[in-house]
């Protein structure tokens, strides 16, 4: 059998706070015994589970790997509002006006990720 992925691991500088953020982003919870201050925080979600790890330097150019969303109950346009609301920053609107492209945001601490169409959005367009 191959291996899987446990995890996506994120470098940063607040784990929880970061933690906490993401999890607001994807309906998770972040673990029981992670707190403010902590070395690391996990996020468990239907989707990832993601670990935040407290490293001291800051980042300083593009992500190599990134997250792709795709919203499950609400258009990509109510969920790019949402997480702006949220603390995400809009880094490149790559949307178009035909409703294809994606919105590239990036969370609290700069990394970045992308937020596309809904699987609805998709089948309307006959992208699916």
């Amino acid at each position: 059998m191959a291996s899987l992925v446990r995890h996506v691991t994120i470098d940063c500088a607040d784990p929880f706070a970061l933690a906490d953020f993401w999890a607001q982003v994807l309906d998770g919870t972040v673990g029981e015994d992670d707190n403010p201050g902590d070395p690391e925080a996990a996020v468990e979600s239907a989707g990832a589970s993601l670990l935040f790890i407290r490293v001291p330097e800051g980042k300083v150019v593009k992500n190599r790997v990134h997250l792709d969303l795709q919203p499950q109950d609400r258009s990509r346009e109510e969920e790019v509002e949402r997480l702006l609301a949220l603390g995400a920053k809009l880094v490149d609107d790559r949307r178009t006006a035909d409703g294809r492209g994606w919105a590239l945001l990036a969370d609290p601490e700069g990394n970045e990720f992308c937020v596309e169409r809904s699987h609805a959005e998709r089948v309307a367009l006959g992208d699916a």
